[in-house]
Protein backbone atom coordinates (compact mmCIF):
# COMPACT_ATOMS: atom_id res chain seq x y z
CA UNK A 1 0.00 0.00 0.00
CA UNK A 2 2.92 2.24 0.89
CA UNK A 3 4.27 1.43 -2.43
CA UNK A 4 1.72 2.63 -4.45
CA UNK A 5 1.22 5.56 -2.38
CA UNK A 6 4.89 6.82 -3.11
CA UNK A 7 4.31 5.93 -6.78
CA UNK A 8 1.00 7.83 -7.03
CA UNK A 9 2.95 11.22 -5.53
CA UNK A 10 6.20 10.22 -7.25
CA UNK A 11 5.17 12.50 -10.53
CA UNK A 12 3.99 15.36 -8.31
CA UNK A 13 6.97 15.35 -5.70
CA UNK A 14 9.48 15.87 -8.89
CA UNK A 15 7.60 18.62 -10.36
CA UNK A 16 7.34 20.41 -7.10
CA UNK A 17 11.30 19.87 -7.01
CA UNK A 18 12.04 20.84 -10.64
CA UNK A 19 9.99 23.98 -10.47
CA UNK A 20 11.80 24.80 -7.52
CA UNK A 21 14.67 24.73 -9.18
CA UNK A 22 13.84 26.46 -12.10
CA UNK A 23 12.26 29.62 -9.89
CA UNK A 24 15.17 29.26 -8.30
CA UNK A 25 17.80 29.54 -10.99
CA UNK A 26 15.55 32.52 -12.62
CA UNK A 27 16.14 34.10 -9.46
CA UNK A 28 19.25 34.17 -8.38
CA UNK A 29 20.51 34.60 -12.07
CA UNK A 30 18.19 37.27 -12.73
CA UNK A 31 17.44 35.92 -15.92
CA UNK A 32 15.38 38.31 -18.45
CA UNK A 33 11.90 36.79 -18.87
CA UNK A 34 12.19 37.33 -22.35
CA UNK A 35 14.93 34.63 -22.26
CA UNK A 36 13.33 31.96 -20.13
CA UNK A 37 10.12 33.25 -17.93
CA UNK A 38 10.13 31.85 -14.15
CA UNK A 39 7.13 29.61 -13.23
CA UNK A 40 5.64 32.48 -11.25
CA UNK A 41 5.58 34.19 -14.43
CA UNK A 42 3.99 31.80 -16.64
CA UNK A 43 1.60 31.31 -13.95
CA UNK A 44 0.85 35.07 -14.02
CA UNK A 45 0.09 35.09 -17.61
CA UNK A 46 -1.52 32.14 -17.44
CA UNK A 47 -4.13 33.61 -15.44
CA UNK A 48 -4.16 36.93 -17.01
CA UNK A 49 -5.00 35.70 -20.50
CA UNK A 50 -6.83 32.86 -18.76
CA UNK A 51 -9.71 33.16 -21.29
CA UNK A 52 -7.87 33.60 -24.54
CA UNK A 53 -5.67 30.96 -23.39
CA UNK A 54 -8.65 28.86 -22.82
CA UNK A 55 -10.48 29.35 -26.59
CA UNK A 56 -7.26 28.41 -28.16
CA UNK A 57 -6.80 25.45 -25.91
CA UNK A 58 -10.26 24.47 -26.62
CA UNK A 59 -9.65 24.43 -30.45
CA UNK A 60 -6.55 22.23 -30.34
CA UNK A 61 -8.18 19.90 -28.37
CA UNK A 62 -11.35 18.90 -30.19
CA UNK A 63 -9.35 19.00 -33.47
CA UNK A 64 -6.70 16.77 -32.30
CA UNK A 65 -9.64 14.73 -30.67
CA UNK A 66 -11.02 14.34 -34.45
CA UNK A 67 -7.22 13.35 -36.16
CA UNK A 68 -6.80 10.64 -33.14
CA UNK A 69 -10.43 9.38 -33.29
CA UNK A 70 -9.60 8.96 -37.47
CA UNK A 71 -6.11 7.75 -36.37
CA UNK A 72 -7.61 4.90 -34.55
CA UNK A 73 -10.10 3.78 -37.38
CA UNK A 74 -7.86 3.45 -39.31
CA UNK A 75 -5.01 2.07 -36.99
CA UNK A 76 -7.19 -0.79 -35.92
CA UNK A 77 -8.13 -1.55 -39.26
CA UNK A 78 -4.65 -1.75 -41.14
CA UNK A 79 -3.18 -3.15 -37.64
CA UNK A 80 -6.26 -6.25 -38.02
CA UNK A 81 -4.87 -6.71 -41.94
CA UNK A 82 -1.50 -6.98 -41.37
CA UNK A 83 -1.38 -8.90 -38.29
CA UNK A 84 -4.20 -11.21 -39.92
CA UNK A 85 -2.20 -12.27 -43.01
CA UNK A 86 1.45 -12.75 -43.63
CA UNK A 87 0.88 -11.74 -47.21
CA UNK A 88 -0.21 -8.53 -45.61
CA UNK A 89 1.99 -8.33 -43.32
CA UNK A 90 5.22 -8.85 -46.13
CA UNK A 91 3.45 -6.26 -48.25
CA UNK A 92 2.30 -3.29 -46.26
CA UNK A 93 4.27 -3.34 -43.46
CA UNK A 94 7.21 -2.15 -44.81
CA UNK A 95 5.71 0.41 -46.62
CA UNK A 96 4.02 1.66 -43.91
CA UNK A 97 7.41 1.51 -41.56
CA UNK A 98 9.10 4.22 -44.85
CA UNK A 99 5.60 6.27 -44.47
CA UNK A 100 6.50 6.49 -40.66
CA UNK A 101 9.64 8.11 -41.02
CA UNK A 102 9.01 10.88 -43.05
CA UNK A 103 8.84 13.88 -41.70
CA UNK A 104 5.23 15.08 -40.44
CA UNK A 105 5.79 18.81 -40.57
CA UNK A 106 7.07 18.45 -44.39
CA UNK A 107 3.23 16.99 -44.72
CA UNK A 108 1.50 21.10 -43.23
CA UNK A 109 2.49 22.79 -46.68
CA UNK A 110 0.84 20.52 -48.86
CA UNK A 111 -2.06 19.91 -46.95
CA UNK A 112 -2.25 24.14 -46.66
CA UNK A 113 -2.44 23.83 -50.41
CA UNK A 114 -5.40 21.02 -50.36
CA UNK A 115 -7.22 22.14 -47.77
CA UNK A 116 -6.84 25.62 -46.95
CA UNK A 117 -5.68 27.37 -43.70
CA UNK A 118 -8.03 26.50 -40.96
CA UNK A 119 -8.71 22.74 -39.13
CA UNK A 120 -7.97 20.61 -42.19
CA UNK A 121 -4.09 20.54 -41.80
CA UNK A 122 -4.52 19.85 -38.13
CA UNK A 123 -6.63 17.17 -37.97
CA UNK A 124 -4.65 15.39 -40.83
CA UNK A 125 -1.50 15.70 -39.38
CA UNK A 126 -2.60 14.78 -36.12
CA UNK A 127 -3.79 11.83 -37.82
CA UNK A 128 -0.94 11.28 -39.31
CA UNK A 129 1.42 11.27 -36.76
CA UNK A 130 -0.58 8.97 -34.63
CA UNK A 131 -1.53 5.92 -36.20
CA UNK A 132 1.21 4.68 -36.55
CA UNK A 133 1.66 3.02 -33.23
CA UNK A 134 -2.05 2.00 -33.32
CA UNK A 135 -1.38 0.06 -36.44
CA UNK A 136 1.77 -1.48 -35.29
CA UNK A 137 0.65 -2.43 -31.91
CA UNK A 138 -2.67 -4.19 -32.95
CA UNK A 139 -0.98 -5.74 -35.53
CA UNK A 140 1.98 -7.11 -33.37
CA UNK A 141 -0.53 -8.48 -30.60
CA UNK A 142 -2.48 -10.75 -33.60
CA UNK A 143 0.76 -11.52 -35.42
CA UNK A 144 2.84 -12.81 -32.15
CA UNK A 145 -0.11 -15.13 -31.29
CA UNK A 146 1.83 -18.74 -29.96
CA UNK A 147 1.48 -21.11 -32.48
CA UNK A 148 0.99 -23.86 -30.11
CA UNK A 149 -2.33 -22.01 -29.05
CA UNK A 150 -3.21 -21.79 -32.53
CA UNK A 151 -3.07 -25.28 -32.96
CA UNK A 152 -4.89 -26.21 -29.89
CA UNK A 153 -8.01 -23.89 -30.79
CA UNK A 154 -7.56 -25.74 -34.58
CA UNK A 155 -7.92 -28.66 -33.17
CA UNK A 156 -10.94 -28.23 -31.09
CA UNK A 157 -12.73 -26.74 -34.30
CA UNK A 158 -12.05 -23.00 -34.23
CA UNK A 159 -11.76 -21.67 -37.45
CA UNK A 160 -8.73 -19.08 -38.34
CA UNK A 161 -12.13 -16.13 -37.50
CA UNK A 162 -12.74 -17.64 -34.20
CA UNK A 163 -8.79 -17.21 -33.52
CA UNK A 164 -8.59 -13.98 -34.28
CA UNK A 165 -11.98 -12.54 -32.66
CA UNK A 166 -11.89 -14.40 -29.52
CA UNK A 167 -8.00 -14.97 -28.65
CA UNK A 168 -6.39 -12.29 -30.82
CA UNK A 169 -8.15 -9.62 -30.41
CA UNK A 170 -8.72 -9.62 -26.48
CA UNK A 171 -4.72 -10.87 -26.50
CA UNK A 172 -4.40 -7.40 -28.18
CA UNK A 173 -6.12 -4.81 -25.81
CA UNK A 174 -3.04 -4.40 -23.75
CA UNK A 175 -1.09 -3.24 -26.77
CA UNK A 176 -3.77 -1.50 -27.87
CA UNK A 177 -3.94 0.92 -24.76
CA UNK A 178 -0.46 0.69 -25.06
CA UNK A 179 -0.76 2.69 -28.29
CA UNK A 180 -3.01 5.08 -27.95
CA UNK A 181 -1.01 6.41 -24.70
CA UNK A 182 1.69 7.02 -27.36
CA UNK A 183 -0.07 8.21 -30.21
CA UNK A 184 -2.58 10.88 -28.12
CA UNK A 185 0.66 12.40 -27.55
CA UNK A 186 2.10 12.54 -30.64
CA UNK A 187 -1.42 13.79 -31.87
CA UNK A 188 -1.35 16.63 -29.99
CA UNK A 189 2.31 17.40 -31.22
CA UNK A 190 0.82 17.14 -34.86
CA UNK A 191 -2.11 19.29 -34.45
CA UNK A 192 0.53 22.27 -32.05
CA UNK A 193 3.07 22.08 -35.27
CA UNK A 194 0.27 22.44 -38.25
CA UNK A 195 -1.18 25.43 -36.15
CA UNK A 196 2.01 27.11 -35.99
CA UNK A 197 1.89 27.23 -39.78
CA UNK A 198 -1.71 26.43 -41.28
CA UNK A 199 -4.39 28.03 -38.36
CA UNK A 200 -5.36 31.77 -37.20
CA UNK A 201 -6.57 29.60 -33.54
CA UNK A 202 -4.91 27.26 -31.45
CA UNK A 203 -2.30 26.50 -29.14
CA UNK A 204 0.45 26.52 -32.16
CA UNK A 205 -0.89 29.87 -33.30
CA UNK A 206 -0.87 31.27 -29.64
CA UNK A 207 2.95 30.04 -29.66
CA UNK A 208 3.54 32.30 -33.19
CA UNK A 209 1.63 35.17 -31.59
CA UNK A 210 3.34 34.90 -28.02
CA UNK A 211 7.01 34.73 -29.44
CA UNK A 212 6.60 37.97 -32.07
CA UNK A 213 5.06 39.87 -29.62
CA UNK A 214 7.90 38.47 -26.78
CA UNK A 215 5.88 37.08 -24.38
CA UNK A 216 7.48 34.30 -23.41
CA UNK A 217 5.70 33.75 -20.33
CA UNK A 218 2.33 33.23 -22.69
CA UNK A 219 4.00 31.26 -25.36
CA UNK A 220 5.15 29.00 -22.16
CA UNK A 221 1.57 28.80 -20.84
CA UNK A 222 0.25 27.58 -24.09
CA UNK A 223 3.41 24.28 -23.45
CA UNK A 224 2.21 24.09 -20.24
CA UNK A 225 -1.57 23.58 -21.22
CA UNK A 226 -1.02 21.47 -24.18
CA UNK A 227 1.41 18.90 -22.04
CA UNK A 228 -1.54 18.75 -19.39
CA UNK A 229 -4.24 18.51 -21.83
CA UNK A 230 -2.13 15.57 -23.39
CA UNK A 231 -0.99 14.30 -19.71
CA UNK A 232 -5.04 14.04 -18.48
CA UNK A 233 -5.49 11.92 -22.15
CA UNK A 234 -2.98 9.71 -20.93
CA UNK A 235 -4.12 9.18 -17.70
CA UNK A 236 -7.97 8.70 -18.82
CA UNK A 237 -6.30 5.99 -20.93
CA UNK A 238 -4.70 4.94 -18.77
CA UNK A 239 -7.31 4.29 -16.06
CA UNK A 240 -9.58 2.31 -18.72
CA UNK A 241 -6.95 -0.05 -19.78
CA UNK A 242 -6.51 -1.32 -15.93
CA UNK A 243 -10.31 -1.20 -15.60
CA UNK A 244 -11.17 -3.39 -18.58
CA UNK A 245 -7.72 -5.36 -19.12
CA UNK A 246 -6.72 -5.89 -15.04
CA UNK A 247 -6.07 -9.45 -16.36
CA UNK A 248 -2.68 -8.38 -17.77
CA UNK A 249 -1.70 -6.29 -14.86
CA UNK A 250 -2.60 -8.77 -12.30
CA UNK A 251 1.06 -9.02 -11.87
CA UNK A 252 2.26 -5.76 -11.80
CA UNK A 253 -1.16 -4.86 -9.47
CA UNK A 254 -0.24 -7.53 -6.18
CA UNK A 255 3.54 -5.94 -5.94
Amino acid sequence: MKSRTRERWAPWLLLLVTLLIWQSLCSVFAVSEFIFPSPLRIAQQTIEYRDVIAGHAWRTFWVTMAGFGIAIVVGVLLGFLIGSSRLAYAAVYPLMTAFNALPKAAFVPILVVWFGIGIGPGILTAFLISFFPIMVNIATGLATLEPELEDVLRVLGATRRDVLFKIGLPRSMPYFYGSLKIAITLAFVGTTVAEMTASNEGIGYLLISAGSAMQMGLAFSGLVVVGAMAMLMYELFNTIEKRTTGWAHRGSQSQ
